[in-house]
């Protein structure tokens, strides 16, 4: 064993001292090169970057002449680099003095790199794997504080869906090719810097990059992880050259989009003696009342209330601020910035609270990147990002507080009682909006995060050319606090009849609680090791070979009360191996291999370990010689390329919540019956989860097809993939075990699911400058649907009710022919069983058949609620000082069914009433109440109106379906940045003022609220529509 010690120590440190003796050498043949860059138009470009190749630490910019100077050896080349120009490349070779370097205007360059799995950069024309890089600069249209909110219309193989518009939770749920599995979290796993973090943090301003994986060729590569596809995201760095400092400040007005309309306190009345005697009930309010209401003539027991206007507010405010530093020399750079963002709500807070009630989210976000050459050969790089966010709101759930505005209908109680009391209603001692918001408390939640990594990069050239060494070190921790500062006032009933003095008879429901302070709070801890050896080499001008061999291994812990489940509190970790080699010939045919080999804790020993290989091809067709000769001038490159591979996932449950499913647990279990009646159950211990010892990863299989295109020296480029994505052995807990196997209630997991999705996306762009004007025309599309075809459900059920050979989520109910238009008509038609019916109610087919209409009667219907195509189109325009930016963004191919309160009285004395119902035209009245035949429409929107739930009409079916399609103008920017004679006198490099608006417009066949919301009644929080105006400064 020594004798190995004293080997290994002698050769580091032959090593070394060869290291350092060739760094000495090379340090002795530099000399000072200096050069002028100018444009086209002959002016300098001031700014300008300048690098030794493949030493970046090694650079400088020009300064306001265009002129540069900076040290290099004699074997050296220069890469010249302005924003907007083509990269340009000059060998040295022995000269000390390059005038007049002109830099050409770029025109979507083919020869652009992107970020591949590893987060190694990789020339576009060699990419095999389905892979898209977008400018940051699209991400920017976006007031919004959440990054995934600019993901939809903008990425194309994302699908992406907006439920909510409240400060603080309003980022989208996005799916890379959409959803693809039913078992396990089917959430893209995001990469920042090469970890594992929300990216919906981030400051945009802050973003370098941003890539997205989606074939298992581009994924393999993460082995369990990347089955659902991956984002890679990179913070900017500081490049050398003089100091520079950007500014950016925002201030927005929201508004909301579209939301649920609903009628006056007059109205209700009048329909809801309509729906009582339309079942033969008596009407509730007389013609008195009814008077009483409309005249405003006693507001304690006849109010007539619009809940919304007096709550909320039209219009909310945002602001944003980002400040970001970057500079630096030969030896270190840096990019330093902060920011700060506050969105409030629409609550209206009273004057009597000494406290905020309303929803206020504010972030402030930090980051500092530096890099540092320790050597010539070695780079160190550092950095340390973050967030702190503050989020204040009332005691209640917001999505509470708006199914209270949807549920209190405006008779019901006051605002407040005259003589000052605050009102209660219903059996559970409800508040009214008002009071939820102001007169319970407060809210506050705070996060803090904090991410630090650092890097080594090592070249290791004097081992082999193109040999290079990485390894990394990351650690993050996030905590946050809620606390909730509560209280309840004295609630009070008023009898419906005053007494004898005409004063309201006042019952106290319940008594006041005085103010009381709770408070939680959870964390978590990540720790990330990585280390990678790359390698890159042309030989003999024709062969290219890549290759990446990549170790990691990560901690995740979690410092939350998880109670007894003691599973949860012990730390997730993983590990693997992956690799890459890549070859290519003339650049012209391309072959491309991907290896991941990862483990996971989530199985037992013997299937911890899971093999994830992949295969790519490409063939450059515009590089072979014939087109070269006779296409070459109007075709930049033409690629075609396919993959295949298997990709993993280990995250079982929706949130990853299941740990060590193949352990028994043991627990408190409901209890054994005891005795012949089994009506005596003594509680005690059981076994609470069955283990699944052969449990194993879920598995990918990805297939896919694409191309690349750009022609006529980039003016037209293309992108399109197809493809096909098989899941297998897909987690489930078994749900239909038979009783006698004694294990029903435990639920083990097993693989057993598979499923199947399938799908295309793609982008084109059109870029030319027509006179002084550069235009851009751009557009993507996703289409992804997907297939059941195994699932775990019972062999006895009817083909057409089984979840197998149909979309996950489908919609499913009955199929409406109408309205009935009679009795005669009912008795004619086969028996309907869900309750008594009458003419007005809808009438449903007889699927199967058999004379009854019943539950197995529905089928699948319309699409899911998740959409299956998302697409983008839109364009930009610079004319002089002047640009514009505009997006339109929609999606289709879903459904939703009405529900709650949309489907008029369902819910009894709880629900407002749509307005569309006051609509004669929309509603089934009888010509007993109305007074004529017109108003019994067999087609009406709403059947006969009933007070209180009906069995027969409120149930899913045909009749209650819509088409949530929609196309909505997401994005309109215009900017004007002021000449720079003007600019310059105060110092600034660049000044800009834009205005920019996001959902400004939305058009869709649904009217009745905003349809991304994701609900059957629109009682979430509505989505928003921004006017922004702001400032860019440059220094």
């Amino acid at each position: 064993m020594n004798h190995i010690k004293r080997i290994i120590f002698s050769t580091l440190l032959l090593m070394i001292g060869f290291t350092v003796s060739f760094a000495q050498q090379v340090t002795q043949q530099q000399k000072t090169v200096t050069g002028t860059i100018k444009d086209a138009t002959g002016e300098a470009l001031i700014g300008a970057s300048v690098i030794v190749k493949n030493q970046p630490g090694l650079g400088t910019i020009s300064d306001v002449d265009g002129h540069f100077s900076i040290k290099a050896n004699n074997y050296d080349v220069l890469v010249i680099s302005y924003v907007g120009f083509e990269d340009k490349e000059i060998p040295i070779q022995g000269k000390t003095k390059l005038d007049n370097i002109v830099l050409k205007e770029e025109s979507n360059k083919i020869d652009e790199v992107v970020i591949v799995g590893g987060n190694k950069v990789q020339r576009k024309i060699t990419q095999t794997g389905a892979i898209t890089t977008i400018s940051p600069e699209r991400l920017k249209g976006i007031a919004s504080g959440n990054m995934t909110n600019a993901l939809a219309g903008n990425v194309p193989g994302i699908i992406a869906q907006q439920t909510s518009g409240e400060p603080g939770n309003n980022m989208s749920e996005f799916w890379i090719r959409g959803i693809s599995t039913f078992g396990a979290n089917a959430s893209a796993l995001v990469l920042v810097d090469g970890i594992e973090r929300n990216f919906n943090e981030l400051n945009v301003e802050d973003i370098e990059s941003f890539s997205v994986l989606k074939d298992a060729s581009a994924t393999a590569i993460y082995g369990q992880r990347g089955a659902n596809g991956v984002v890679l995201v990179n913070t900017k760095r500081g490049k050398a050259g003089k100091v520079r400092i950007d500014f950016k400040g925002e201030y927005g007005v929201l508004a909301h989009t579209k939301m649920p309309s609903y009628v006056d306190g007059v109205t209700y009345a009048q329909l809801m003696n309509e729906a009582k005697m339309s079942r033969f009930q008596d009407p509730t309010y007389s013609d008195e009342e009814i008077d009483i209401l409309r005249y405003g003539l006693d507001p304690d027991l006849y109010p007539n209330v619009n809940w919304r206007d007096y709550v909320m507010h039209k219009t909310s405010p945002s602001y944003k601020a980002t400040l970001n530093i970057s500079g630096g020399g030969s030896t270190a750079r840096y990019y330093i910035s902060g920011s700060y963002y506050d969105e409030q709500g629409v609550y209206k807070t009273r004057d009597y609270n000494s406290y905020n009630t309303n929803v206020n989210y504010k972030r402030y976000n930090y980051r500092a990147n530096v890099d540092v050459n320790i050597t010539k050969s070695t780079v160190v790089e550092l950095g340390i990002g973050g967030w702190l966010a503050m989020h204040n709101s009332p005691t209640t759930d917001s999505d509470k507080i708006w199914k209270s505005l949807s549920a209190l209908v405006p008779l019901r109680v006051p605002i407040v009682y005259s003589n000052g009391l605050v009102p209660t209603y219903g059996t559970g001692d409800f508040l009214n909006p008002d009071a939820v918001i102001n007169r319970v408390g407060y809210k506050e939640r705070s996060e803090s995060k904090m991410e630090t990594n650092v890097s080594l990069k090592q070249d290791l050239n004097f081992i082999t050319k193109g040999l290079t060494f990485t390894g990394r070190f990351a650690f993050d921790t996030y905590a946050d606090q809620n606390l909730y500062r509560t209280k309840s006032p004295n609630l009070f009933h008023a009898e419906p009849q005053r007494d004898s003095n005409g004063d309201l008879v006042m019952r106290n429901v319940s008594s006041a609680k005085p103010l009381a302070q709770t408070s939680d709070n959870n964390g978590t801890r990540r720790f990330y090791t990585e280390a990678s050896l790359n390698y890159e080499r042309m030989f003999k001008e024709n062969h290219r070979i890549t290759g990446m061999l990549l170790y990691y291994q990560e901690e995740v812990s979690y410092t939350n009360n998880v109670g007894e489940d003691i599973k949860k509190g012990i730390p997730k970790r993983h590990m693997a191996l992956s690799g890459r080699l890549t070859y290519g010939y003339q650049d012209r045919y391309l072959i491309e291999g991907n290896f991941g080999y990862t483990g996971s804790e989530n199985f037992q020993k013997d299937h911890r370990f899971g093999w994830f290989p992949a295969v790519s091809l490409g063939w450059v067709v515009s590089e072979e010689p014939f087109i070269k000769k006779h296409w070459a001038s109007w075709m930049d490159m033409f690629k075609i390329r396919a993959s295949y591979g298997i990709v993993g996932n280990d995250q079982i449950g929706k949130d990853d919540e299941a740990r060590f499913p193949f352990i028994t647990s043991i627990g408190t279990v409901d209890g054994f019956a005891f005795g012949e009646s089994g009506s005596n159950f003594i509680g005690g211990y059981g076994i609470s989860v069955l283990g699944a010892n052969r449990l194993t990863w879920e598995k990918a299989i990805k297939y896919d097809i694409g191309i690349d295109l750009s022609l006529w020296n980039g003016l037209f480029t293309l992108t399109a993939d197809i493809y096909k994505d098989r899941r297998e052995d897909i987690f489930l807990q078994r749900g239909n075990i038979p009783y006698t196997v004694g294990v029903e209630q435990m639920k083990p997991w097993a693989n057993i699911g598979v499923m199947e999705s399938k799908g295309v996306d793609g982008n084109f762009a059109v870029y030319k400058k027509v006179g002084d004007v550069d235009v851009t025309l751009r557009a993507n599309m996703t289409y992804a649907i997907n297939e059941v075809i195994d699932h775990d459900e019972a062999a006895n059920v009817l083909p057409y009710k089984m979840t197998k050979g149909y979309r996950h989520k489908q919609c499913r109910g009955l199929i409406a022919e109408g309205l009935f238009a009679n009795q005669e008509e009912i008795d004619n038609s086969p028996k309907q069983t869900f309750g008594t019916v009458l003419p007005g109610d809808i009438k449903y087919r007889d699927v199967n058949g058999d004379g009854i209409i019943d539950e197995n009667d529905e089928v699948p219907l319309g699409y899911t609620e998740t959409p299956n195509l998302t697409y983008g189109f839109g364009g930009s325009a610079v004319w002089k000082d002047w640009d514009i930016n505009i997006l339109f963004q929609g999606s289709g191919k879903s459904s939703f069914f009405l529900s709650g309160y949309s489907r008029p009285f369902s819910g009894g004395e709880s629900g407002n009433v749509l307005t569309y119902v006051a609509d004669q035209e929309n509603r089934w009245t009888s010509h007993e109440i109305s007074g004529t035949y017109d108003t019994e429409r067999t087609d009406a929107l709403f059947p006969r109106l009933t007070y209180g739930k009906n069995e027969n009409n409120d149930r899913n079916s045909t009749h209650w379906l819509r088409d949530s399609r929609y196309l909505r103008l997401k994005t309109l920017e215009v900017g004007y940045t002021l000449p720079k004679t003007l600019s310059r006198k105060w110092f600034i490099e660049k000044a800009r003022f834009y205005f920019l608006g996001n959902n400004l417009l939305v058009f869709s066949p649904f009217k009745w609220w905003d349809p991304e919301n994701g609900s059957g009644d629109g009682v979430n929080y509505p989505i928003t529509k921004t006017f922004t105006v702001g400032v860019q400064l440059s220094f």
